[in-house]
């Protein structure tokens, strides 16, 4: 399995099914009937997409647009980007400022019109409607586990002997944060210069 292989699954589960319990339990049946080489290609193509969102300035996207500053929540917008397709993850990957511009975020950021924090106006029991998408990354584990009978630590371990890793979890007490210059979030003149749409949607908001 490629890149476009990849994304291809990735975009065609979103076809094929119309919420997302329904699209993981179809990815998941997808890989778990293919050769396990091709269960531990996705898995290194999902492990280092996922590594190109984790970035500082996409973290400050993430913090300022859904007034969210959460690792784990992080991690798990990284997961739903990809889910919103290649096209969209790249723009966004590759300049986090477009975020804002997105149809699927501002879908999301209607509220703000009526002066109401999109998140929290929202029911807690209205989970799927959050930017995160946290089943998504588990995928991989279970289609391996569903192939082989074998714990997805095995799984781990093969991509590691391809030289990959991934970036997340986020922790920082180990040195572990988001690649790039960090910066101050409560520095509003950086955050005019890094991401110059999202400040203009804050100060019209």
């Amino acid at each position: 399995m490629d890149l476009d292989e990849f994304w291809e699954l990735i975009e065609r589960s979103g076809r094929e099914t119309d919420t997302r319990d329904a699209r993981v339990a179809w990815l998941v049946d997808e890989l778990s009937r293919r050769p396990v080489e091709e269960i531990i290609d996705y898995d290194v193509w999902w492990t280092t997409t996922h590594n190109r969102g984790c970035t500082i300035d996409l973290y400050a996207a993430f913090w300022f647009v859904f007034d969210r500053g959460s690792l784990d929540g992080f991690e798990y917008f990284v997961s739903w980007l990809i889910s919103l397709g290649r096209e969209t993850f790249e723009t966004v990957a590759e300049c986090p400022d477009l975020l804002i511009e997105q149809p699927e975020v501002l879908r999301l950021l209607e509220p703000v019109a009526l002066h109401v924090n999109p998140i929290k106006r929202r029911p807690q029991n209205r989970e799927k409607e959050r930017p995160e998408f946290e089943l998504l990354a588990y995928v991989r584990h279970d289609a391996y586990e569903q192939a082989t009978g074998k714990d997805s630590a095995a799984l781990g371990e093969a991509v590691a002997v391809r030289g990959v890793s991934g970036d997340f979890p986020l922790i920082p007490a180990l040195g572990s944060v988001p690649r790039g210059e960090q910066w101050d979030f409560d520095d509003e003149r950086e955050l005019a210069r890094r991401l110059p749409r999202i400040a203009r949607y804050r100060a019209e908001r």
